[in-house]
């Protein structure tokens, strides 16, 4: 897929950050239409009304969803689909996170089930309101869904979340396997995995030897570029690659002590705040 010219593209979390960064390069690019998902109904307006400056014959679709509301999926999916069309790509890009406790001292029931609802449920739903009409249609077509590096490393206060990302893993990467199983090989998946993003979403989070708080821009493009060519994963920064690989050839001990004392890891969350606004 050289570009999404001509094509519909939906984003989850599009009114600010990443999520609004995708929706810019869909409209740079010409899509046919740009649909919006967000829960956060000013910075949905605002990002609207700038998109439709630049949008030229590009059509702009926002809806007001509570992803982390299964009922809510499912209703505003069936409206895309009935006033938009079928979307080409989807960007499942919608995340929280909550840290800077053990989980012992969380609110437990409310933070973890609130963070797996919308990171790890809300792509599931969301891709099933979706997929089937995207096999359908037999054309060329792409599921993003961005999931965090925490997926792979177990780390000190960040418990739900890095639970909810290792399940959006699984999840992304089975799917990606039954679609080329089925035979729908014109749709590709792709999982998204990055280390703390400066997007005020990890505001206080520290990074940690070989691996750099990213700038945002930065992963958009990989991401941009990797969806184009139906990536299997994106991984950044690469020294995330290198947790997996010692994990199949260290005892534990021995890759806590790497990971938490050498690399850091295991302190990046001391001072996290995340997002205030």
């Amino acid at each position: 897929m050289k570009n999404v010219e001509g094509k519909i593209v939906l984003i989850t979390g599009a009114a600010m950050g990443m999520g609004k960064m995708y929706a810019e390069r869909a409209v740079a690019e010409g899509a046919l239409a740009v649909v919006l998902w967000d829960i956060n109904r000013p910075a949905l307006a605002e990002t609207v009304d700038q998109l439709k400056q630049s949008a030229g014959a590009t059509e702009i679709h926002s809806y007001l969803v509570d992803v982390s509301d299964r009922h809510a999926i499912e209703a505003n999916a069936a409206l895309v689909l009935d006033q938009v069309g079928t979307p080409d790509v989807l960007i499942n890009n919608a995340g929280v996170v909550r840290g800077n406790k053990y989980f012992w001292e969380t609110d437990s029931v409310a933070d973890t089930e609130f963070t797996l609802k919308i990171n790890t449920l809300a792509p599931m739903y969301i891709t099933r309101a979706f997929l089937p009409a995207m096999i359908e249609g037999g054309k060329e077509g792409r599921l993003v869904n961005v999931a965090s590096s925490a997926g792979f490393v177990g780390n000190p206060r960040m418990a739900a979340y890095a639970a909810s990302k290792w399940g959006a893993i699984g999840f992304s990467d089975s799917v990606r396997l039954e679609l080329e199983q089925a035979g729908h090989k014109q749709l590709k998946v792709t999982t998204v995995c990055p280390y703390y993003v400066k997007t005020g979403m990890f505001e206080g989070a520290k990074s940690g030897l070989m691996t750099p708080l990213l700038e945002p821009e930065d992963v958009v493009n990989e991401v941009w570029k990797a969806m184009g060519k139906g990536t299997a994963f994106v991984i950044m920064p690469k020294s995330v690659v290198l947790n997996e690989t010692i994990k199949g050839i260290l005892p534990t001990g021995l890759r806590d002590l790497l990971v938490g004392k050498v690399f850091g890891i295991h302190k990046t969350m001391d001072d996290f705040k995340g997002r205030q606004d």
